[in-house]
């Protein structure tokens, strides 16, 4: 019998497609305020919530459906991703309020690398949604979480050799991009909430209809000022859990996805001709990743 290996889901043109216009339709929701005028009403920006959650449904869904289809998955992969979810939103409340110490968030990334983009963005949402409806976080803010950490996943999910690197350096790789994504996360994130935050101070405080440059500039000495800490909480413990039981999960995760029918055609090979001393047939069973 041969084995292939276990692979992330690739992505096909629908899936890409899918996740690019889900992407398109993030980058807008957060950055718009940024380019609007002075007289703009940027202080209703939290009113922009229920329209993205809105759109974000179908979309994650039509990432979910487009996957399927370029893959040729079954029922198995999606009752994966929904228990991976459930996971990922009972592990939240733990670090909650917490100087940021949140432990799903290498979850997030482990699974990410072991899924792929595409159901890793989807993975990143949906945990973020349950999650919000455990704790009661559901508020303006939860679409832009939901989008937030489906890009962190997805991330995970685009980073290099996934059929080749292994063992200590494949964890420093998941270490290291989890650290970086997790301030990446947490400044996104400020991003949403600092343009409904005005006249707190002229040197932190959004400004409507100010040239780009400045406003950046106040943005990043409001991250400073009022996150940095926490996020380096959830970078540090995102590290020490991967590099400490990353390996374990990431084989339990490859493990299930075999199971899952993520991959798995099977190929009956003919029967080769004996070697002296050994049985006068042979079939070999090749496991081809799809």
């Amino acid at each position: 019998m041969r084995h292939t290996g276990t692979r992330p889901v690739r992505l096909g043109p629908r899936s890409i497609t899918a996740l690019v216009l889900v992407s398109l339709i993030g980058v807008a929701a957060f950055c718009w305020p940024l380019f609007a005028d002075a007289g703009s009403a940027v202080t209703s920006h939290a009113g922009d919530a229920p329209w993205l959650f809105a759109a974000l449904l179908p979309l994650l869904v039509a990432v979910v459906i487009a996957t399927i289809a370029d893959c040729g998955m079954d029922a198995k992969a999606v009752a994966m991703l929904g228990v991976l979810a459930a996971v990922g939103a009972a592990l939240r409340p733990l670090g909650a309020g917490t100087a940021g110490l949140e432990p799903m968030f290498f979850l997030m990334v482990l699974s990410g690398r072991a899924l792929g983009p595409g159901f890793g963005f989807v993975l990143g949402s949906v945990t973020m949604f349950a999650s919000a409806l455990l704790t009661g976080g559901v508020g303006p803010w939860m679409p832009f979480q939901m989008l937030a950490m489906g890009w962190f996943t997805m991330g995970a999910g685009l980073l290099p050799a996934p059929q080749v690197l292994r063992g200590r350096g494949e964890l420093l790789m998941l270490s290291a991009y989890g650290f970086v994504a997790a301030f990446a996360y947490g400044t996104v994130m400020n991003l949403q909430g600092w343009v409904l935050l005005q006249g707190l101070s002229s040197g932190i405080s959004f400004v409507p209809g100010a040239p780009l440059h400045e406003n950046l500039v106040r943005f990043l000495a409001y991250v400073v000022a009022t996150s940095l800490g926490w996020d380096l909480g959830r970078a540090a413990l995102t590290v020490v859990l991967t590099l400490t039981i990353g390996s374990t999960l990431l084989k339990a995760l490859r493990r299930a996805t075999r199971r899952a029918n993520f991959e798995a055609q099977v190929t009956f090979e003919g029967p080769e001709k004996a070697a002296p001393g050994e049985p006068a047939h042979r079939t070999y069973v090749t496991y081809e990743p799809k």
